[in-house]
């Protein structure tokens, strides 16, 4: 196949860092017209694939503003995990891979996360260039939406479950945050390992589907206005008294602090992120922490904690050989049909400030994609 055979397409382009990214879906993007790669210009173990659907992550919005840890160089185009068919396989490929498999892109490997050659091919486009160890096929039954959305929740959710958090089958995790893309998984991943999941959020109606997800038991933490209600008498009244073995923290802000009162002794606490303050540090990719979170050592001490950052992009980064393991599990469960990613909204590729406008605010429910 050549480029002549391919149709024009388009792509969705971040042309510079905003100041956050509420301000970069309004002014930042646009969508442009995308030439068809020409393989004359691909390497032989390079392929093409042809998007059939983007996810739209937390992680591809702060990376507008430059409030991620990592920062692709403007212009770029964002996506971190796509799925799709192969339309053009390079020489040296062609004995693993065909024209017409179904694949995922591996967003460790191409796309705006990637540290290499193909940075630049994020999922927001109708053409994702990657190299054959990227394209990896679609497991099990999964379909192009849920594949969009496995590696990055699911191996997120191992990372910090297993890897730091030493989950075990017969202890009690609390999980918040658990009506997004890395909390479901979470919630699955919990139970897959035998433990009971107490699972928080905001909305009564999201927690029905975290609850039908495979949480044991779900709390409405939300106060008055924006404030996080107080719910340790709830955690203990379903922990005997005990208090909790794990705390998935993805959250951020007042609600751990509430949760370092959930907690039993010796228990491990999460750091998985802060979506409830996405601004600690500076937009425009300008860098620094000025509105750092804060946790109290008091608390700590006293319930003798082990409180584990767990960035799993830094720590695949530092070792790459912990992937592996971690990679082959979350290919394995969905293989065997043990996990599904939750998608509860779609969006043609014309529309992704309405799709990215829904994740920002909350709207989503796990998993939101683009159909290039």
């Amino acid at each position: 196949m050549t480029s002549a055979t391919l149709a024009p397409g388009v792509r969705v382009v971040v042309a510079r860092f905003a100041d956050s990214p509420p301000e970069a879906i309004e002014t930042g993007l646009a969508v442009e017209p995308m030439p068809a790669p020409d393989p004359a210009t691909l390497g032989p173990r390079d392929v093409i694939v042809a998007v059939r659907s983007a996810a739209v992550g937390w992680v591809d919005l702060l990376m507008t503003s430059g409030q991620y840890q990592h920062m692709p160089h403007p212009p770029y185009t964002p996506g971190l995990e796509s799925a799709g068919e192969i339309v053009w396989v390079g020489h040296d490929a062609r004995g693993e891979l065909a024209v017409g498999d179904r694949v995922l892109v591996d967003g460790f490997l191409a796309g705006p996360r990637s540290l290499g050659a193909y940075q630049a091919y994020g999922g927001f486009a109708t053409y994702v260039v990657a190299p054959a160890e990227a394209a990896r096929k679609i497991p099990g039954t999964l379909t192009y939406d849920q594949a969009a959305s496995l590696l990055g929740s699911y191996e997120t959710a191992y990372h910090c479950l297993i890897t730091r958090g030493r989950l075990k089958a017969g202890e009690t995790a609390l999980i918040h945050g658990a009506s997004g893309a890395t909390g479901l998984a979470a919630v699955q991943v919990a139970k897959i390992l035998g433990a009971t999941v107490i699972a928080t959020g905001r909305s009564d109606e999201k927690l029905a589907v975290v609850k039908e997800q495979g949480a044991d038991h779900v709390i409405n933490c939300r106060g008055e206005g924006d404030a996080v209600r107080p719910f340790r008498d709830e955690v203990k009244a379903l922990t005997g008294g005990r208090g909790v073995d794990v705390v998935y923290d993805a959250v951020g802000g007042d609600i751990s602090l509430e949760s370092l009162r959930c907690v039993a002794f010796g228990a491990r606490f999460l750091i998985v992120g802060w979506a409830s303050t996405p601004f600690v540090a500076r937009g425009k990719g300008q860098r620094g922490a000025p509105n750092a979170n804060l946790l109290p050592t008091n608390l700590i001490m006293m319930k003798s904690l082990d409180v584990l950052g767990c960035p799993t992009a830094i720590s695949t980064a530092q070792d790459p050989g912990s992937r592996a393991p971690r990679l082959a599990q979350v290919l394995a469960w969905a293989e065997s049909g043990q996990i599904r990613p939750h998608v509860s909204h779609t969006f043609p590729l014309a529309e992704f400030k309405e799709a990215m406008r829904a994740k920002w605010s909350g709207a989503v429910i796990g998993g939101c994609v683009l159909h290039p």
